[in-house]
């Protein structure tokens, strides 16, 4: 186990949780019991963030393009998602959790949605790790949006010019308060970022690890940022010697 003393802790980390599926077939289960598994995986990241002091947990929960999975699976999902809420919501409270939300939320079964803003709401007043629950979520829609966004401003005469600068274009995405990611965790063997907060991501650091999600707990997230504290971090610069 790392030495927390010696590790640089990341402000944010964001994790894409790949994996579910595979660990349950592997033990001959149905998708279903690999998703359910991760939610423990979540829980156990979520409280050990907040344990060693990372500031922000964003977690890629159900993208844009999971809709187009198989109805019985999205359906399985949203229950999940639904039953998560409630079966969390003490342990985020006493976790001192704050939960928020980006994506097209809109696109949520309504119950489900009721239940994100009723926890949302629930949390709003926590100062503890913030953990944002990336669902209906794809880094490019985003940007459309956030443009879209720009210019019904413009159109109704609440902007006069574009944003002239990352910080007025941070402005218009789902989250503003979302600050740029410090480590990417990606789970479940493959390489690439599948569409997860593009603007965030610029100069983050990128870990992929062959652990399933289902597997990842404790030991795997201080493993993976054992490993975020030795890069140097320069963002374009020279190293000064």
């Amino acid at each position: 186990m790392p030495d927390l003393s010696k590790l640089k802790i990341p402000t944010h980390i964001a994790v894409i949780m790949d994996g579910n599926g595979r660990w349950a077939r592997r033990r001959g289960l149905p998708r279903a019991f690999g998703h359910r598994q991760g939610v423990r995986s979540l829980r156990v990241v979520v409280e050990t963030c907040g344990e060693i002091g990372v500031r922000f947990l964003t977690a890629f929960t159900f993208s844009t393009e999971n809709w187009q999975r198989p109805r019985n699976e999205i359906e399985s999902l949203m229950k999940l998602l639904s039953r998560g809420v409630d079966e969390q919501q003490e342990d985020l409270m006493k976790n001192n959790v704050r939960v928020r939300a980006i994506g097209r939320l809109q696109d949520l079964p309504e119950p489900v949605l009721t239940k994100v803003k009723s926890l949302i709401a629930k949390t709003k007043g926590n100062t503890g790790l913030t953990l944002t629950l990336a669902l209906s979520y794809g880094g490019k829609q985003e940007l459309i949006d956030a443009l879209n966004h720009c210019f019904e401003l413009w159109r109704t005469g609440r902007i006069s010019q574009p944003p002239r600068s990352e910080q007025e274009f941070t402005r218009l995405l789902y989250d503003p308060e979302l600050p740029p990611v410090d480590l990417l965790i990606r789970t479940g063997g493959e390489r690439r970022i599948s569409n997860f907060l593009l603007w965030h991501l610029a100069y983050a650091e990128l870990y992929f690890t062959d652990t399933l999600w289902p597997d990842f707990r404790r030991q795997q997230l201080l493993k993976a940022i054992e490993d975020f504290s030795f890069r140097q971090r320069r963002f374009g610069r020279v190293e000064e010697k």
